[in-house]
């Protein structure tokens, strides 16, 4: 792994742990143990350096779904997708991708390319996790645009601190994306 790659990767964790809003040069490199001069010179600039970040979480998130086993229809591929949202890494991946959004990043250069290749990859991962479980190829993109828009509005909730009301928010999903996947 080249220094390039080292830093991204120790970046990339320091901004899961701590989090992307707020994020400067000088503290995240004193916190890898660098100069903000050698970041600048491995990413070019700042924003650069958090585009990387933000599709490095991405791809750990993406890694996650990956490794989901298939499960044995689209009600439960919901419900373990849920599960798998609300533990680490994934659930800070995801929170990256909030905060990139909340300081206005995603909307534009370099953020624009990177977060739409992102996307797409994620979505490819979501994809190929309902196939595995049983979605029929013909329905799958419907099911996966439901699925991974109320999910991520799920995991952002700040309406309830009510667990059992979330949870019945998750089965009342997973109901319709099995009937959406059944036609």
């Amino acid at each position: 792994m080249d220094r390039r790659e080292q830093l991204l990767e120790a970046l990339t964790d320091h901004v899961l742990a701590h989090g992307l809003i707020g994020l400067t040069l000088r503290p995240a490199a004193a916190a890898l143990g660098t100069s903000d001069r050698m970041l600048l010179y491995h990413f070019a600039s700042r924003d650069a350096l958090v585009s990387a970040v933000v599709s490095r979480a991405n791809e750990r998130a993406i890694a996650v779904v990956s490794s989901l086993p298939a499960a044995p229809d689209v009600r439960l591929a919901v419900t373990r997708l849920w599960t798998a949202y609300g533990t680490e890494p994934l659930s800070s991946c995801l929170d990256v991708y909030c905060q990139a959004a909340a300081e206005g990043l995603i909307g534009r250069e370099p953020y624009l390319s990177d977060v739409r290749a992102s996307n797409e990859r994620w979505t490819r991962a979501l994809r190929d996790y309902f196939v595995r479980s049983g979605a029929p190829v013909p329905r799958v993109d419907r099911v996966v645009t439901l699925v991974d828009s109320s999910l991520y509005g799920f995991h952002l909730d700040l309406t309830t601190d009510r667990p059992t009301e979330l949870a019945q928010g998750v089965e009342d999903l997973a109901s319709a994306a099995a009937t959406l996947a059944a036609g």
